[in-house]
């Protein structure tokens, strides 16, 4: 089968993963999950140099998520940072508490918004890469359609964040059976520059991503791993790769309802 998708077809496979990204994207406001990260720094001989970790829990305040850390580089949080922990938690449940109906309309259009926004470059992703089926391989027991994009020679991107793109080749692995995306590979091909204070990120930084199945029709993150070297504010060198795990998604109960500890 894979060998008679025409180059169209691979596009329209791309097409229908991207946009069932941005659905995933939405409904995960609706779900509570654990996350751990690991990051890695190193000198310039290649050596690791320092190791930082951290391990949190993500709760729906009022409509949006909220990050409750639970570890630091591999060990419980001590006492007093359990406590700053609760009280920032605290203060933000009672400021919620006291928004008006406005307010809160105001505050989840936005958030909304700036989701939106967060996710919407990625829609240009069809239009902005060559695409071409390379084969299908079976990942984490799913059959996967192998598709690999190169970006397109003098394509103007309309989204200021899809112009990173066309400094990233990449290869998808998509599930045949719902067109959601496996895993993702990408690599930068010439240096990326971002951020208010300028930070660049130098050619072959690496990515890796990966989905799970959380619910019909929804995949989550399980896996994401980045690795590259660059420079921030142009002067400090960094080599870093990092990599985080998510795990435990708990559908968010509507009616649950989080409250200040009492004094």
């Amino acid at each position: 089968m894979a060998a008679c998708v025409c180059a169209q077809d691979a596009r329209e496979i791309v097409r229908k993963s991207v946009e069932l990204d941005q659905s995933n994207w939405r409904r995960m406001k609706d779900y509570t999950w654990k996350a751990r990260s690991t990051e890695r720094h190193f000198d310039g001989g290649g050596k690791v140099k320092s190791t930082e970790g951290s391990a949190w829990e993500t709760l729906v305040l009022d409509g949006e998520p909220y990050r409750l850390m639970t570890e630091r580089n591999g060990k419980p949080l001590s006492a007093p940072e359990q406590r700053k922990e609760q009280d920032k938690l605290d203060k933000n449940v009672a400021k919620l508490a006291r928004e008006t109906p406005e307010q809160k309309e105001r505050r989840l259009r936005e958030y909304e918004l700036q989701r939106k926004k967060d996710r919407d470059f990625l829609r240009e992703i069809p239009a902005a890469y060559d695409v071409r089926l390379e084969g299908e391989e079976q990942v984490d027991g799913h059959k996967t359609w192998v598709i690999v994009g190169t970006p397109k020679p003098g394509y103007q991107a309309k989204d200021r964040d899809a112009k990173a793109l066309l400094k990233i080749s990449g290869k998808l692995w998509v599930d045949e059976a719902t067109y959601q995306w496996v895993r993702v590979e990408a690599e930068t091909t010439e240096t990326i520059s971002f951020g208010l204070v300028l930070a660049r990120l130098n050619a072959g930084s690496k990515l890796i991503f990966e989905q799970t199945p959380v619910a019909i029709d929804l995949w989550l993150p399980r896996r994401l791993y980045m690795k590259g070297a660059g420079r921030v504010g142009l002067v400090k060198k960094i080599s870093v790769d990092e990599e985080i795990l998510w795990n435990n998604y708990r559908k968010f109960q509507v009616d649950s309802k989080i409250v200040p500890l009492a004094p």
